[in-house]
Parts: C-alpha cells; sequence; structure tokens
C-alpha cells in the first residue's frame, strides 16, 4: 500500500475517449494517454484491507497490491515483474478482462473500485515502452515435444508456460495468423491486433514455433501428432447457439461470429471476397444477445454505417447497483453499458424473437413478444411466459445472433484423438485437465465452456503445469497467484 489516504483523497478516474461520433468513423483503439501522475493517484487508491479479495476475484490470481504499490512509488520495473509472474499476456486482460478483480476490490463495498485493469495495461505499456520485455528462453532443453493446438489465450499461455519449463513446444493454428478469438472475435477498436503481434515475435524469440493455416486432417495429417509426447487441446468453443424459429432460414440472420471475423479479416488485409450480407451498412440491424459478443456487433454495425441498431435481451433489465442476493466480493448481474452502446443503440429486455419474415429469400422484418418468466412447478429453471398483447413488428434488414456458445466444433482433431466429451459437449478432463486419452491434454473454453480471456490464460498456465508434471514427475511451473515464474 503506497499511501494510506489515497483512497480517500483520490476519486476513481479512466482515461478519456474520443467522441462516439469521431470513433465510429475507424476501427482504431479510441481512449486517450493517462498522465502518468494520474496512474499513480489511482494506484494510490489501493487500501491496506489486510485481505486482499481482488486476488480471489482474479482466475490469475494476480498479486494487485504489490504492484498497485510499486507503481505509486515509481517502481515501474518492478510491477511488470509482479504482473508478469502472474500472467503471460496483460497486454490482453488490460484491454479486454471484465475485471472482477475490480467487483471483488474491498473498497467497492462502498466506493467506486480502484481501476486494477487500467494500472494493468499501463504497466505492460509501460514496460514495452522502455524494452523491459525481453525473450526468455530456457537454459536447459528436457527433448520433450509438445503440441498445442490452438492460438488462443489458452494455447498462447500454454506454450509459453510449457516452453519456459524446456520443452519443445509447437503451436498449430488454422486460421492464416496467430490469436484465435483474440484476433478474429475481438474488434480492432477493443483490441488492435498489433498488440498480438507484438508478443508473438517474443513467444517465437524464445523458442516456440507457430504453424498456421494448418488444418489436421486436411493440409496438415493427423499422423503428424505422432511425434510428440503430449498434446494440449486450445480449441475453444466455436460453436454458436442457434435461434430455431420460424423463418430462421431466411438470408440476412447470421452468426455474430461469422460477422465479426469478416470484419476483422477485411481490418487485418487478409484477402476476402465481396460479401454484401455481412455488411450493416444502410441496414436496420437487430442484434440478439445482450453479452459482450452482442455488444461487439452494436460497434462493428455502427462502424459500418448501420442505418439503425437495436438490441435485444432474453433476461430482464437488471438493475444499475448491485442485487442484494449477489454480494460483495461476488460477481453481479448488474446493468452495464459498454463503449460500444455509448456510440448508438436501442435496447430491449425481456423480449423474445417469435418468428423471422422475408421478401424473396431475405429477412426483412421479425416479430417479438415481451415475456416473463414464471416459477417451474417441477422445481427447475424458471419457465418463459409470452406476455398477452405485447406482439411487435420490426424492420431488419440484418439479424447477428450473439446467443453465445454451445462448446468446441464436432469432427476434426478433437473426434480423431477420440477424446470424451461431458454431458455439456466440452472436452472431458480430470482435475488435472487430462482427458480421457493418454499424453492428451485440454484447456480453456473446448474445456470449460464459453468464459472470460482471463480464465483462458489461466487455464492454459495451469495446463501446461499438469503436462511438465506428466512428463517430468516433478514440476516447477507456478500454481495459481504464485511468483516464482522466471522473471520477464
Amino acid at each position: 500500500m503506497g499511501k494510506p489516504t489515497g483512497f480517500k483523497e483520490f476519486t476513481r478516474e479512466l482515461p478519456k475517449k474520443r467522441p462516439p461520433q469521431e470513433r465510429i468513423k475507424d476501427f482504431k483503439e479510441f481512449t486517450k494517454p493517462f498522465p502518468e501522475e494520474q496512474i499513480r493517484n489511482q494506484a494510490a487508491r489501493c487500501m491496506d484491507c489486510g485481505v486482499p479479495t481482488c486476488h480471489a476475484g482474479c482466475p490469475l490470481g494476480n498479486l494487485i497490491p504489490d504492484w498497485n504499490d510499486l507503481v505509486y512509488n515509481n517502481l515501474w520495473k518492478d510491477a511488470i515483474d509482479r504482473l508478469h509472474a502472474t500472467n503471460n499476456f496483460p497486454e490482453f486482460t488490460g484491454r479486454l478482462c471484465p475485471a472482477p478483480c475490480e467487483e471483488a476490490c474491498v473498497l467497492s463495498i462502498n466506493e467506486p473500485a480502484v481501476t486494477i485493469e487500467e494500472i494493468e495495461k499501463q504497466i505492460i505499456e509501460r514496460a514495452f515502452n522502455e524494452g523491459w520485455v525481453l525473450p526468455v528462453r530456457p537454459e536447459n532443453r528436457t527433448m520433450k515435444k509438445v503440441a498445442v493446438i490452438g492460438s488462443g489465450p489458452a494455447g498462447l499461455a500454454a506454450a509459453q508456460q510449457l516452453n519456459r519449463a524446456g520443452h519443445f513446444v509447437t503451436v498449430y493454428e488454422r486460421d492464416a495468423k496467430v490469436g484465435g478469438l483474440l484476433r478474429y472475435g475481438i474488434p480492432d477498436f477493443k483490441m488492435e491486433k498489433w498488440v498480438i503481434d507484438r508478443r508473438v515475435h517474443i513467444l517465437e524469440a524464445e523458442g516456440i514455433t507457430f504453424k498456421t493455416g494448418t488444418v489436421l486432417g486436411d493440409n496438415v495429417p493427423f499422423d503428424e501428432l505422432k511425434g510428440y509426447d503430449a498434446i494440449v487441446l486450445c480449441v475453444g468453443a466455436t460453436v454458436g447457439r442457434d435461434l430455431p424459429v420460424e423463418g430462421r432460414d431466411l438470408d440476412g440472420i447470421v452468426p455474430a461470429m461469422k460477422f465479426l471475423a469478416r470484419q476483422n479479416r477485411v481490418v487485418g488485409g487478409e484477402p476476402l471476397e465481396p460479401d454484401e450480407i455481412l455488411n450493416a451498412n444502410g441496414k436496420h440491424v437487430i442484434v440478439i444477445g445482450g453479452g459482450d459478443t452482442g455488444s461487439d456487433c452494436i460497434g462493428t454495425s455502427n462502424r459500418q454505417g448501420a442505418l439503425s441498431v437495436t438490441n435485444f435481451e432474453l433476461l430482464p433489465k437488471p438493475p444499475k447497483e448491485r442485487p442484494e442476493n449477489q454480494p460483495w466480493p461476488y460477481w453481479p448481474m448488474r446493468l452495464r453499458t459498454s463503449s460500444s452502446h455509448e456510440e448508438g443503440v436501442h435496447r430491449e429486455w425481456s423480449i423474445n424473437t417469435q418468428k423471422f419474415v422475408g421478401e424473396k429469400g431475405r429477412v426483412s422484418k421479425l416479430i417479438t413478444t415481451h415475456i416473463e418468466f414464471v416459477p417451474n412447478p417441477d422445481g427447475g429453471r424458471p419457465q418463459i411466459k409470452p406476455i398477452p398483447d405485447t406482439e411487435k413488428e420490426w424492420p431488419a434488414d440484418l439479424v447477428l445472433l450473439a446467443l453465445g456458445f454451445t462448446g468446441p466444433e464436432p469432427g476434426g482433431v478433437v473426434e480423431h484423438l477420440g477424446v470424451e466429451l461431458d454431458e455439456r459437449g466440452n472436452i472431458k478432463t480430470d482435475g488435472n485437465y487430462a482427458t480421457t486419452v493418454p499424453n492428451v491434454f485440454a484447456a480453456g473454453d473446448g474445456r470449460r465452456g464459453q468464459s472470460l480471456i482471463v480464465w483462458a490464460i489461466s487455464e492454459g498456465r495451469e495446463a501446461a503445469r499438469a503436462v511438465d508434471q506428466a512428463l517430468m514427475g516433478h514440476t516447477e511451473l507456478p500454481t495459481k497467484g504464485t511468483g516464482d515464474l522466471p522473471r520477464v
């Protein structure tokens, strides 16, 4: 704790943003520079709380009070060492994490929380600017070879940890570039892709091999995997949940990730055929789903020049304040307004799509009713009941389905390896991330289901530790929340 009275002297502040009508003209990140004095003031708000529950709120167990204290005392090099000790990629989480640590901050009981995520971002960007982020190559090699399938945050974290343990690591990625959901699912206005490239250059210099554009079982034979001592499946949960109602087969009703990935490829300069259906320009857009993916669709649609953007959410409108049945330090389901919402959207809650209506094979409108949730007489999940006389017709030239994900894609390497799936369709593992097939492990969304980037990094780290233990009979890789990782 750098300043005992800091939380009383300084209010919560975040960097200023470019105005919405200016930033929707491009896909660049839009936060303005945050002066160092203000960053240190924000770090000073970290209290001497005795039990830092922010640790428990963070799936990585980040040593948050440590690096807040170091930032306040202008010890930035020490701060990045403490941050990297538990988090391989703070430049990702500092931009994209919903910050469960802030909801668990002791100060947030009755005051705005410490700006943990922003301080994290400022630490890593200072470290890159100062040249402190350098490749860490292992001193000795074990001569063991590990294949990591998938280059999202779980795969990258697993690869870096396994490489630091001395194993030879090869990452297989079916897309043209490394990053998985980070590159093809997250819009550039939330994280420009040079941020990924910058880190990948470090990983390559550390000795990790990346094979992009490789589809196992297609342009790369499955037999190539036989040469590895262990395999880590980090394939993600990429099967989007559908909406099987009347008219679903009409053109113009598109899975959100297909829409987002195409725009990211456009921004990234990848060669693509024109596809008018996947462009919101001049269209009435309806986004079904109120989560982060839906928010990303809203921001992207406005940047493409949508005529209007409407967002539907099945659940009731949450309260602005923490609900009584979700006490601190738990993550509360309360109303959140993203930067994309600020840029223009009409939001509807407790609304259900009844059917799609089209003209000449293309969607032109949809029909909804408002709903309420009623108790299930069998004691199960509440039932959805339409509210009479609430049917409404909405113009819709493009409908984006942002309804979440059901699990990893069927077939492919998962089927070839013969790993079992659990009752939810995710890859089944034991308590050590091991699948039902010897020497095959899994981590990330493909194992736990759709989740947060910070959970993906945590899972990649933990799976790497389990692999190292299985291959060597012991491991020196750190457990969650410990800081004995080789320093960057």
